[in-house]
């Protein structure tokens, strides 16, 4: 089992759900963060004083899948959500030990 965590634009996030959605995976946690990368932030205009704000708003999409979807779900993400500019976001894969769904006990691959 692997974990993808996504780092993308927010308005990229219905794409996200499309994707997973339509390769029947539909357990996802769905976070609101910001960060900051090559992107840098921007600077802004506050009150007469020029101010950077370099955390930018950003989605997180954490969900778990098989070994074998991986791949398949990392080149959809990237077809779809990139833009081609700086800020296009990030995915990263963690191996997962083990996952256990407390409503009926399963473990493994069944829980997930």
């Amino acid at each position: 089992m692997k974990k993808i965590e996504m780092i993308i634009r927010p308005e990229k996030l219905e794409d996200v759900k499309e994707i997973l959605n339509e390769s029947q995976i539909f357990g996802m946690t769905v976070l609101m963060v910001s960060g900051c990368g090559h992107q840098k932030g921007r600077k802004e205009i506050y009150r007469g004083a020029e101010v950077t704000i370099n955390l930018l708003p950003k989605v997180m999409v954490q969900t778990v899948v098989h070994d074998d979807e991986v791949q398949k779900i990392i080149e959809k993400v990237t077809q779809r959500v990139k833009t081609g500019n700086v800020g296009d976001g990030k995915i990263f894969v963690y191996n997962v030990e083990e996952a256990v769904k407390i409503r009926t006990s399963e473990s493994g691959e069944n829980a997930i």
